[in-house]
């Protein structure tokens, strides 16, 4: 048996604690012996549990537990104080404004065709373009970086286009993106 990378992370609390089958655990031995990563991975791992699974490595005061009841209350308002109400209404009107400015900043756009573009500015409206429909740009008619034979390609408005999710051509139409 293999295991990779991935497999030996996602068992490693497993072989820690040695609940694994002999198979699965040699074959673990034998990807951390050859992997620098994966070493690092399992023994840092380690490290952290014996850590906290240690009582003498964190030592906390004779009487934490007690101060940190006392002083609780003073962080927890009690209900029905005018703080906890308002806390509440202001908690309410963030979740609100967020939800509202959320809606408004949504676009009718399709999202861009890729990933690696610019939306366009100050394309005429109306101006007919060409796109094929397996691109990802749009073109001035006539233009040679087209990538698609003359039977698939449709002539639209940018408009449109743009709403589609294309983008402008970066050769033909470079005097309408941002630079």
């Amino acid at each position: 048996m293999v295991v990779n990378c991935a497999e030996v992370w996602q068992q490693i609390s497993n072989y820690l604690d040695g609940d694994l089958s002999a198979e699965l655990r040699q074959a673990i031995e034998n990807h951390v012996r050859g992997c620098k990563h994966c070493t690092a991975v399992l023994e840092g791992t380690r490290n952290v549990v014996r850590l906290y699974g240690d009582d003498r490595v964190i030592e906390l005061p004779a009487n934490f537990t007690q101060k940190w009841q006392q002083r609780l209350p003073l962080f927890i308002p009690s209900k029905g104080t005018a703080y906890g109400w308002l806390v509440a209404v202001a908690a309410l009107a963030i979740v609100s404004g967020t939800f509202a400015l959320g809606k408004a900043t949504t676009s009718t756009v399709q999202a861009l065709r890729s990933q690696h573009s610019e939306q366009a500015q100050k394309i005429p409206a109306a101006m007919m373009v060409e796109v094929a429909a397996d691109g990802k740009t749009f073109h001035v008619p006539g233009c040679k970086f087209i990538h698609q034979s003359s039977d698939k390609v449709r002539l639209i408005a940018a408009a449109d286009a743009m709403r589609a999710g294309y983008v402008p051509c970066v050769r033909c139409l470079r005097e309408y993106l941002r630079r």
